[in-house]
């Protein structure tokens, strides 16, 4: 299965996305993770990214496609993957079309009062990238992240003015891309949440079954 995840910031895309490449035996391609990688280097790729990433810029198509040919290019043959954060603008919906045939596009809706409470609730870990809640999906340790140790943080722009804008912006950009993936008959899979505490399991085993109806899973 290869596969689009969309979604509004704080919907769980990444959480979704890592339960599903364990059960299916896929590789989930992040670019948020790509570029925190990319950044931990000293190379000027590495200082251009980390430029727009902290400026709280969109990274220019040119450098985020000429990134994602190079991670897909990486897949074993015949693997399939969850790109979950690409493709953000229309240039880059084409530009993958070259590189790669997409199965289905998993859209996540989820109502804005939900996304608010969860990113002014969300902590990461600053190394590994690792997501956490200090509501529901709270660390062992206080502020320490399990997987690697590392410190975990709360993003200057997990506030609720800025999330609204946010959200936003994601609407903005991923509808020219939403009618695109329409227009060339991609089947779509789409995921509600309604409630702050439905156990991503739920959610995951309901993309599961709309999957195996498109013979995907």
């Amino acid at each position: 299965m290869k596969a689009i995840i969309f979604g509004p910031p704080g919907s769980g895309k990444g959480t979704y996305a890592s339960r599903l490449q364990m059960k299916l035996d896929i590789d989930t391609v992040s670019t948020g993770d790509i570029f925190r990688q990319i950044m931990k280097t000293d190379s000027p790729l590495g200082k251009k990214v980390k430029t727009y990433v902290e400026g709280g810029l969109l990274v220019p198509d040119d450098i985020v496609i000429d990134i994602i040919k190079k991670r897909l290019s990486e897949i074993p043959l015949g693997k399939g993957f969850i790109l979950d954060g690409f493709p953000r603008t229309l240039e880059q919906a084409k530009a993958l079309e070259k590189v790669a045939y997409i199965d289905v596009v998993l859209l996540l809706l989820v109502p804005d009062w939900i996304i608010i409470e969860r990113l002014s609730s969300r902590r990461i870990c600053r190394d590994c990238g690792a997501v956490y809640n200090v509501r529901y999906l709270k660390p062992k340790v206080d502020m320490v992240c399990d997987k690697c140790g590392g410190t975990l943080y709360q993003r200057s722009d997990d506030t609720s003015e800025v999330i609204k804008r946010r959200i936003e912006v994601y609407e903005e950009q991923t509808q020219p891309i939403m009618e695109h993936f329409k227009g060339k008959k991609i089947p779509f899979v789409v995921s509600n949440c309604e409630a702050l505490d439905t156990p991503p399991e739920i959610v995951v085993e309901q993309m599961l079954k709309e999957l195996r109806k498109l013979k995907l899973a």
